[in-house]
């Protein structure tokens, strides 16, 4: 049977109700998300609800450090880089883009920039297939692992996952691990084809992996690549994007997911948007449930 996983907002109010609904499997906790107590704090609420809890570390996705107003060129991000300029870099989920002309080591210099203000913690996606990422895990990842391995949790997502490299440094931190790697970009996807061990469950991050396939159909392909090798995969992202904004689904939502099912998925995982209220997760999960039902 397919089911859900559902990533919580640190403080929701509805968070038992949530893991009480039948088709949930796991909740996520996203960890860029900013909480207020001590992280076990955060752990303890998911960890009591007596479904898997997932904490998803960040490792080398590349994310915004500081708040850039325009009009502005420079941004600072999570880890030191180097790429061949110039190139595109894109922000907003892949809707906007920028020409990045320079990098030095942490700053990445634009011809032009987003024509807003761009935030801590946002994802900027550089699909160059010259670009190299410096370290892995981040501090704050270091933190969740810590604080996790305290209340014997021990189930993690890891962003961009692109190699054995990745999985090892986690290990290295919590010896035992229970890893979902997350595929979300080209060099993922070659690891999959090519150097996948299947002692790791994959996950198609769709968000992420979109925006750096070469040509937008090819997501497709991706996605039962990832799924050929992986029949426990998760999909993520994007699905039922349509409730975070009316209570009324799209065809287009609904088709999705039914497609993703229908070509080998049975977990998918909800995203941040479509979990911020309690009307929207819950509908979304009785969607589900009701295309699962029909299938």
């Amino acid at each position: 049977m397919t089911t859900a996983i559902v990533t919580v907002p640190p403080y929701a109010p509805f968070l038992d109700e949530v893991a009480q609904h039948k088709i949930v499997s796991g909740l996520r906790l996203n960890t860029v998300m900013p909480v207020k107590e001590p992280l076990e704090n955060v752990l303890k609420r998911l960890q009591d609800t007596g479904k898997q809890a997932w904490i998803d570390l960040k490792g080398r996705q590349l994310r915004t450090r500081g708040y850039w107003v325009p009009p502005f060129t420079e941004v600072c991000v999570s880890h030191k880089i180097d790429v061949k300029t110039p190139t595109t870099a894109y922000f907003g989920n892949g809707k906007e883009s920028a020409t990045l002309i320079g990098v030095d080591g942490y700053r990445l210099l634009f011809l032009e920039g987003p024509r807003r203000v761009v935030g801590p913690g946002e994802a900027i996606n550089i699909p160059d297939k010259s670009l190299v990422i410096y370290g892995g895990l981040t501090n704050t990842d270091k933190k969740y692992i810590e604080a996790a391995t305290k209340l014997g949790m021990h189930d993690y997502m890891l962003s961009f996952v692109e190699s054995q490299t990745d999985i090892a440094e986690l290990l290295r931190y919590d010896n035992k691990a229970n890893i979902v790697a997350k595929i979300e970009s080209k060099k993922g996807l070659d690891y999959v084809k090519e150097n996948y061990d299947s002692k790791t469950r994959l996950m198609a991050a769709r968000g992420d992996l979109y925006i750096e396939v070469e040509r937008p159909h090819q997501i497709l392909e991706a996605l039962e690549a990832i799924v050929v090798k992986d029949k426990q995969a998760i999909a993520a992202s994007r699905i039922f994007e349509s409730l975070a904004k009316s209570a009324e689904p799209t065809s287009q939502d609904i088709t999705d997911a039914a497609y993703l099912m229908k070509i080998g998925y049975q977990t998918l995982m909800l995203g941040d948007d479509v979990c911020l209220q309690r009307e929207s997760v819950i509908g979304a999960l009785n969607l589900l449930e009701a295309i699962v039902n029909k299938a």
